[in-house]
């Protein structure tokens, strides 16, 4: 066994857990069909959310982590249900009310409202794909479509005739009275409207293959369950769809998670054992609600893309998956800034740390170097008081904090430059309030801004703090250029105008000069922005230009 598989085979980070997990399973070699199938479900009911990404990247974690501590290979399908019937008009697509007359046709019969495609399952489904592709995923897309119609179901389809009062035993279970009553595991495609039809069956039999119902005129019509006359129902669909394909691990949202078992019931009946599964926690939008894609509430793919790197939402995604997260615009930027420090941290870590890091997961063992030179949040308050309109504009910052960094050396950071400017217009500036400062405040930032103008009048403040707190620093090599003199001397004055709690006096720095609760290490900023710049601004927060607006 090589040594990264044996570290593998001990690692805490819980891709290697379910992976091993998963490798039970396979004690006496790989499964008949020679590989161990991973499946993520879509449905595209709307437009592709960053949840439907996150089951994507987050199973390829433990894919990729499989196949490092065991040698059968594997496949990962993404399946989309879009045969299934459009319930409601999602309200984030163009002249929602024309797709009025479609409800209850499959996704795939209903009209692409962004006149874009064959459908608007085609269109969604297109969307998810596009964006899959950009990460480098690799995987065979499935349409339910296509796998109904072409036939490559009717053979589990003949099986759930066979077995349908077996079926139906565990799915009556699990419903209340009143829907017992009409309840099918087969929904008939109407041959008149088209439709997608939840209604009782009259007969079902086993040995032609059919069912009986009445349609929607009444009309009693008898059809065989194969070639895309009928789709199942979504609980016996799971079921059926692993035992048809041989899933071997599934992974779907907690609201899942208490029908697992009727799954896995369904997919033994149809003679198949069940597939592994792993059951991660819900995405919320900001009011703490889970995020819908008929609603659109919460991030769209190509939002996140916008303001931050795909690598940052892989980041994002690797956290916690069995924790609730709030999944809105202001997780961006510390996700950037953690994902960058997880990068450093790599680079000197032993091999069985970097197997816990989630950047190893992220790219695949194959980890790039961090050129991030200035933190995301830093960028953001650079932008911020600067007014940076471009990437070129807050270059010039970039210049003073890292005079050797450039555009061309540093493409993660010319990145992250740009994203910070489209974040800051977006995001921060529409909810910067300032503040005037009172007494104790305004003696401290003019005692800052006195600091800074005169690096003598900065030891002698330094100084004093020292004494008072029986310290006896040199401070000989003391200079205005370090961002760690920079904050001794910010922390210096806090001091000597008595603030007990220093959060009280740099939450003050940032209500009056940045606009917001919150910063980040203001000597790091003032390196960046300035020195003069910092003492101008400093002048005008005590001018009272800035909270004017």
């Amino acid at each position: 066994m090589s040594e990264l598989r044996e570290l593998a085979m001990k690692s805490k980070a819980w891709p290697f857990e379910e992976a091993r997990k998963l490798l039970k399973r396979f004690k006496n070699g790989a499964p008949e069909k020679g590989y161990v199938l991973f499946e993520t479900g879509y449905g595209p009911s709307g437009l592709p959310h960053i949840g439907t990404f996150g089951e994507v990247a987050r199973t390829t974690m433990i894919r990729r982590a499989f196949e490092v501590i065991s040698d059968i290979p594997t496949k990962l399908i993404c399946f989309s249900d879009d045969l299934d019937g459009m319930r409601k008009v999602p309200g984030n697509v163009p002249n929602p009310q024309a797709l009025d007359a479609y409800l209850q046709r499959p996704l795939s019969d209903v009209p692409d409202p962004f006149e874009k495609y064959d459908s608007f399952g085609a269109h969604n489904n297109a969307m998810l794909l596009r964006f899959l592709d950009t990460f480098g995923f690799e995987y065979d897309f499935y349409s339910s479509t296509e796998f109904y119609r072409s036939g490559a179901f009717d053979e589990v389809l003949l099986r759930c005739v066979q077995k349908y009062d077996e079926i139906m035993a565990v799915m009556l279970a699990s419903l209340r009275e009143e829907r017992q009553q009409t309840y099918s595991l087969f929904l008939p495609i109407s041959p008149t409207t088209g439709r997608v039809l939840y209604v009782p069956m009259k007969e079902v039999n086993a040995a032609d293959g059919t069912i009986t119902f009445d349609d929607e005129d009444g009309t009693e019509i008898t059809t065989s369950v194969t070639g895309g006359k009928v789709k199942l129902q979504w609980k016996p669909d799971f079921g059926a769809r692993w035992a048809a394909l041989g899933v071997d691990f599934e992974m779907y949202g907690k609201d899942h998670s208490t029908n697992t078992h009727i799954y896995d019931k369904i997919c033994r009946i149809l003679g198949v054992n069940a597939p592994a599964h792993y059951v991660y926690e819900m995405f919320l939008d900001e009011n703490g609600e889970k995020i819908s894609k008929s609603k659109g509430n919460g991030i769209s793919i190509d939002e996140w893309l916008t303001y931050a790197s795909a690598e940052s939402l892989s980041y994002f995604m690797y956290q916690k998956p069995r924790t609730a997260k709030r999944l809105h615009f202001d997780v961006i930027p510390k996700a950037v800034d953690e994902y960058h420090q997880q990068l450093r941290a790599y680079a000197d870590q032993d091999a069985a740390q970097r197997l816990n890091n989630p950047v190893y997961h992220i790219h695949g063992g194959d980890v790039p170097v961090s050129d991030m030179v200035v933190p995301f949040a830093m960028l953001l308050n650079v932008a911020s008081v600067s007014s940076a309109e471009t990437k070129q504009a807050m270059w010039g910052c970039i210049h003073k904090y890292a005079p050797d960094a450039s555009p061309e050396k540093n493409p993660m950071l010319d990145a992250a430059a740009g994203f910070a400017v489209r974040y800051y217009h977006d995001f921060v500036k529409p909810k910067k309030k300032y503040r005037a400062p009172n007494d104790q405040e305004r003696a401290a930032l003019a005692d800052l801004a006195a600091g800074l103008a005169d690096v003598n009048v900065a030891k002698a403040m330094i100084g004093k703090k020292n004494a008072d707190m029986g310290k006896d620093a040199d401070l000989s090599d003391y200079a205005l250029s370090s961002p760690d003199d920079l904050q001794a001397l910010v922390f210096a004055v806090g001091k000597n105008h008595g603030f007990g709690n220093l959060r009280e006096w740099f939450q003050a720095i940032y209500e009056v000069l940045l606009g917001a609760s919150q910063g980040p290490r203001f000597g790091g900023f003032i390196a960046l922005y300035g020195v003069p710049e910092t003492v101008a601004l400093i002048e005008s927060g005590l001018a009272g230009e800035l909270a004017k607006g």
